[in-house]
């Protein structure tokens, strides 16, 4: 075991940074934390470890100070806890000069995969002067569960699939100039991009892929996911009720969910699972990273848990594979791309229904204290569709006054007669609007 990891280290040192999509991932520089990058499977967290190293390279780091180790390797098969020292010993002993005297960078890859790492990870940084990026696949490393198993020494960075400005940029099509002066052929193509975008969704290694590929693709990553980080994580008792419920949900993007009409539906298919099962499903399925949740808008915790909560997959591209209604999804894949953006912008995101029954699809509080009430439509061409949206976007803020108003469509043009009150965005322009 100690002359492979020190051939790993060896390889590992001289190996060249490999090619990558740059990534506009928030990432915690807290010193004394740890870094941890969580997301589900395929997303592209090992590759972000890539860009953090070589990020370092630029800012000046030395290159034998940056060490990238990948226990993805069936050659550290039966690799145990205490095994993991070596991983210091070999480094120090090929790089003294690092101890003490300099910082070294440790990006520990998929470390999840031997059993007891934490106490390890946290001696590192507490007895060695290292910088200690994780990273781990999924639903095995949970930012709760670093939070409590580091003992608050390390900080979780959240890994979604491709933004449409990411993958923008990884065919090379990002545009140079604010998206808000861009010429109108360049916002066409643009806007025929977003398109595409919200049918194939942002994981990277589908892109460019045939639609037959894509497909089995992605249906290959929600199957590990729910095998490796759900049934096999937890015991599943009843996986055709869990299987039921993943097809559902993901094939019901931007819908309201609730349990107890799921559990009445099940029943009547006699398919036998509890209602607390099927809460700790929901759970499973968010914590695997599957789908995203959204709760009522309310300062009563009693009223977020009774009311249904809004259910988003982690990528638009994962709605036309379990949608089986034959209509068109466009509009529910544009609400999910929002969503995400809004989370990958740090917001905390809640939905608002207001005392008339009117629903606005999100109210977003960001860290600076901004908050934005925001509704997503795919076309606001009927005047009957801007009507209700802009009614529900008004009574909204007569209960949440210090809210912004924005309308968000797909739409090139904006609507006419909006009232004053409420900024209109492209989705395009919108999408683009935060510098990366």
């Amino acid at each position: 075991m100690r002359n492979l990891i020190r051939q790993k280290i060896v390889d590992s040192l001289a190996a060249p940074v490999p090619s990558f999509t740059r990534r506009d991932v928030h990432l915690p520089r807290v010193p004394g934390k740890a870094v941890a990058v969580i997301g589900m499977r395929r997303t592209g967290k090992s590759t972000f470890l890539w860009q953090v190293l070589s990020n370092r390279l630029a800012e000046g780091s030395a290159r034998e100070g940056l060490l990238y180790f990948s226990f993805e390797d069936e050659r550290l098969a039966g690799m145990t806890a205490s095994n993991l020292r070596l991983v210091v010993e070999e480094y120090y002993t090929l790089h003294p000069e690092w101890r003490d005297r300099k910082r070294a960078v440790f990006f520990l890859d998929e470390i999840q995969n031997i059993p007891g790492w934490e106490p390890f990870a946290r001696r590192l940084l507490d007895s060695e002067q290292v910088e200690l990026f994780l990273s781990g696949s999924s639903a095995r490393l949970l930012s709760r569960e670093v939070a409590t198993s580091m003992r608050g020494r390390a900080m979780a960075t959240l890994v979604h699939p491709f933004s449409f400005r990411e993958y923008l940029r990884h065919f090379g099509q990002e545009p140079k100039t604010k998206s808000d002066r861009l010429p109108k052929a360049l916002r066409s193509a643009l806007d025929k991009h977003l398109r595409e975008y919200l049918a194939s969704g942002g994981f990277p290694e589908q892109l460019g892929a045939s639609a037959r590929d894509r497909v089995d693709l992605l249906r290959g990553y929600v199957d590990v996911a729910l095998l490796r980080d759900v049934v096999e994580r937890h015991a599943v008792s009843h996986p055709v009720a869990l299987l039921w419920m993943t097809r559902h949900l993901l094939g019901n993007a931007a819908g309201h969910f609730s349990i107890s009409k799921f559990y009445g539906d099940l029943r009547s298919q006699g398919i036998p699972a509890a209602k607390d099962t099927l809460y700790a499903y929901l759970g499973y399925l968010e914590d695997a990273f599957l789908i995203r949740t959204v709760s009522l808008a309310s300062p009563s915790e009693r009223r977020r848990m009774v009311n249904p909560r809004k259910v988003y997959p982690v990528d638009p591209g994962l709605i036309p594979l379990y949608d089986r209604t034959g209509r068109s999804n466009v509009g529910h894949a544009l609400e999910t791309c929002i969503m995400l953006e809004l989370e990958r912008r740090g917001a905390e995101i809640s939905y608002v229904r207001t005392q008339s029954g009117f629903e606005v699809d999100f109210l977003a509080s960001f860290p600076d204290g901004r908050r934005e009430l925001i509704q997503v439509s795919s076309d606001l061409s009927d005047p009957g569709t801007l009507a209700r949206e802009t009614r529900a976007l008004g009574e909204a803020a007569g209960e949440h006054r210090k809210a912004a108003q924005h309308l968000i469509s797909l739409d090139s043009e904006p609507p006419p007669g909006l009232p004053s009150d409420i900024t209109w965005h492209s989705a395009t322009t919108w999408l683009l609007t935060t510098d990366p």
